[in-house]
């Protein structure tokens, strides 16, 4: 490590321009080859995966994508008044005639008008077909779809549009959320360095790993599948990290400064010490993050990858790129007022002083009570997760502003909650006992709880297949579809295939979530039980103790549940999540436990990592368990909470976003970074190893034998125990409490 950093010191110019240069080409790159990602949701051998299988063979994939205008009227006027219908028609005309649109079917032709009218004749919608799904719709095809539609309403007609291209239009086009991150981050950095120069690098250094990141991600897509969201996710965790492990290094190199070491010196031993840290922390991050591969659905394959694509840049560029920067901005790291001491008092011991101090012998005293406090904390907030609910959250969470929410609102009073996700049966038709057993099934399907309406059975251009609609009585996203979904998969189509050849399968939208939702949480075991081993495994390596891989392990289950209670709460609950302007409650789409999974082991491993591995150096200088808890927390605990603060900001800021699932993590990991940082962290880690005494450094000797030696940071110069004591004993009129 101190060897690449001293290359990168020595070769600054030539180290950044070779990072400009790959942002550049892959830029480039990106821009020429376009974007290619893909939501697909289906898992091969499940029934609805089978279902959709059958209708692209057998119906050609029906088409485009599929989006629908709705008018609605108040008052005495319908939608078949004379008025109404002339302008909706010119309209439906006019879309029809727009580029990239295949089709539109008018509630007031004859196929769409018994269905597609209201009872009460207030609310119409008509179908419009595109000649693309929706990953190859063009934006401006949408918005020109939406701009036609809406150029028809009036005081007395509402109209609103739905669909997926429909949503392409309320995609914020501007990048709020990452640029409110980075300007609350560089303020933070601000007030913890003083130096303008020095708070700007952590930025310049994540925002270069991260753009290179961001292009490569496009990249990808086009040769695997990758979501629509792991760009912003990638973003989300890169900047987070990226800006952390910078400041990290950036607080060892001004130490390195204030100690009298030169500005490469000490840029070199940042790199040599911290910079190995990160390392361990990124490897960490990204083997939680691979552990996603294990579950083999390749729509999560795409997101794992580009994730951990970014935090390996984001590590490269913090031990390549930051030391370069840090050799060409010199001293300057330093505040004004720290370079002026530094040159006329010469270099003076750094003394953890103040509230970390302070709070650090606070802890020794009293690590039952403060331990028992953070418990209870943790255990309260995780309790939500109980209730954890996996579904399809779709247009009717969106904002209620938004204009796919307006449409979705208005089908579900004028048709029902259930036309939002109907249902399709699917079968594989020989001969006419199994056109007759369909045609019987829909009557069947029809007088079955929880339906609402059943359409004619259509069959494809060669005869071979055949699809039933079928609209339930709840909405998609609601329990009572699920367990509409199963009836008809275990009772209702097992008897009606009884004597034919008949195998019916149920699809749509409720039933693609719910079976990707039952391979998620039927995996969820060992994918969870391998993250943990693979951590515990590194752990045990860096710290040779079992009693810390251990803990690590509780802790990050805690903060894994306790941010899972918080996002149940504010989107499934629905407790605040209209004034954040992220939509009504839902349920929690079936992938997002796995990939919050990956990334909070992950982001939690960071702070153990930085947090034990003072501590561990500090036990083997001394030996002393509770001084080595003490010093441990009180060095770290100031950069620990800062770097928190900072990742928290940038997480928050992704609320902005306006995409329902972004929003998900980024609460998501900002609360687990938070309870992390100033609940476990700083209050029940080190009340734990205060209680557990030396039994936090035991492994038994066999296996101490047998295990590498590695180290992750090596042991500095020993220069604040003495104040860390002094304060100890004479901060308070209270004798210490001691804990065995």
């Amino acid at each position: 490590m101190a060897a690449i950093a001293r290359w990168c010191v020595k070769h600054r110019f030539a180290s950044v321009l070779l990072w400009l240069l790959a942002l550049g080409v892959v830029a480039g790159a990106a821009g020429i080859a376009g974007s290619a990602y893909s939501n697909d949701y289906e898992v091969p051998g499940t029934e609805s995966g089978r279902a959709t299988a059958l209708l692209d063979a057998g119906f050609d994939g029906r088409a485009g994508d599929s989006n629908t205008v709705v008018w609605h009227t108040a008052g005495r006027t319908t939608v078949e008044a004379a008025g109404v219908q002339q302008s909706m028609t010119r309209t439906l005309d006019a879309i029809e005639d727009l580029p990239g649109v295949v089709g539109v079917v008018s509630p007031y032709e004859s196929q769409g008008a018994a269905s597609q009218i209201s009872k009460d004749g207030h609310t119409a919608y008509a179908t419009v077909t595109l000649d693309a799904q929706t990953d190859d719709v063009l934006q401006r095809q949408a918005k020109a779809v939406v701009d036609t539609a809406k150029a028809a309403e009036t005081a007395e007609l509402q109209v609103e549009l739905g669909g997926n291209a429909v949503a392409l239009t309320e995609a914020p086009d501007s990048h709020l959320s990452e640029l409110v991150g980075v300007v609350v981050a560089a303020v933070v950095l601000f007030v913890a360095f003083g130096s303008l120069a020095a708070s700007l690098l952590p930025i310049a250094t994540a925002l270069v790993s991260v753009g290179t990141a961001y292009a490569g991600t496009v990249l990808l897509g086009h040769v695997m599948t990758v979501a629509d969201f792991a760009p912003m996710l990638g973003m989300l965790v890169g900047l987070g990290v990226g800006i952390d492990y910078a400041l990290f290094i950036v607080t060892r190199h001004r130490q390195g400064l204030r100690r009298g070491l030169s500005v490469a010196d000490s840029a070199a031993n940042a790199v040599a010490t911290t910079g190995r840290a990160v390392v361990f922390a990124g490897a960490t991050v990204c083997i939680a993050l691979l552990g996603m591969l294990i579950l083999r659905l390749s729509f999560l394959n795409g997101v794992a990858i580009a994730a951990s694509l970014t935090v390996i840049l984001t590590v490269a560029a913090s031990v390549t790129l930051l030391p370069a920067l840090l050799s060409l901005i010199g001293m300057r790291a330093l505040s004004r007022r720290e370079r002026r001491q530094l040159s006329e008092h010469g270099p003076q011991p750094e003394l953890p002083t103040g509230f970390a101090a302070h709070w650090s012998a606070f802890v020794e005293r009293h690590p039952k009570l403060l331990g028992a406090v953070a418990a209870v904390v943790m255990v309260v907030l995780a309790l939500p997760t109980l209730g954890l609910h996996l579904g399809t959250s779709d247009q009717g969470n969106n904002p209620a502003s938004s204009t796919t929410r307006s449409a979705y609102d208005l089908i579900a009073e004028g048709f029902g909650p259930g036309s939002n996700g109907p249902l399709t049966l699917v079968a594989e038709v020989h001969g006419a006992d199994d056109r007759a057993a369909m045609g019987a099934l829909a009557g069947t399907v029809r007088d079955a709880d929880g339906v609402a309406f059943v359409g004619p059975v259509a069959y494809s251009g060669d005869g071979e297949t055949a699809a039933l609609t079928v609209v339930p009585q709840s909405s998609p996203q609601s329990k009572d579809t699920s367990d509409l979904v199963d009836r008809l998969r275990d009772n209702i189509l097992p008897q009606a295939e009884q004597g034919t050849s008949l195998e019916v399968y149920v699809g749509g939208i409720t039933a693609s979530y719910d079976d990707f939702a039952e391979v998620i949480v039927g995996k969820l075991p060992l994918f969870v039980g391998i993250v943990i081993a693979l951590g515990c495994a590194l752990l045990l390596l860096a710290f040779r103790s079992v009693g810390i891989p251990l803990k690590a392990a509780l802790m990050n289950v805690l903060a894994v549940a306790s941010s899972f209670g918080v996002v149940v709460a504010v989107f499934q609950w629905g407790w605040g999540s209209e004034l954040l302007g992220l939509g009504s409650a839902g349920p929690i789409e079936p992938f997002l436990p796995v990939i919050m999974v990956s990334v909070l082991f992950g982001l939690s491993m960071d702070y153990q990592v930085f947090l034990v591995s003072r501590m561990y150096e500090e036990w083997l200088e001394t030996g002393d368990n509770r001084r080595a808890v003490r010093v441990g927390l009180a060095e770290t605990s100031r950069v620990i909470n800062s770097a928190a603060v900072i990742m928290i900001s940038v997480f928050l800021a992704f609320v902005l976003s306006g995409d329902r699932v972004i929003a998900m993590f980024g609460i998501a990991l900002a609360a687990a970074v938070a309870l992390d940082a100033f609940v476990l962290r700083t209050l029940l880690v080190p009340a734990l190893m205060h209680m557990l005494g030396g039994a936090n450094w035991w492994l038994p000797r066999r296996l101490d034998r047998w295990l590498p030696r590695i180290s992750i940071e090596p042991a500095e110069c020993l220069t604040a125990h003495d104040k860390i004591d002094a304060q100890r004993t004479g901060d308070s009129q209270e004798p210490p409490q001691l804990v065995p």
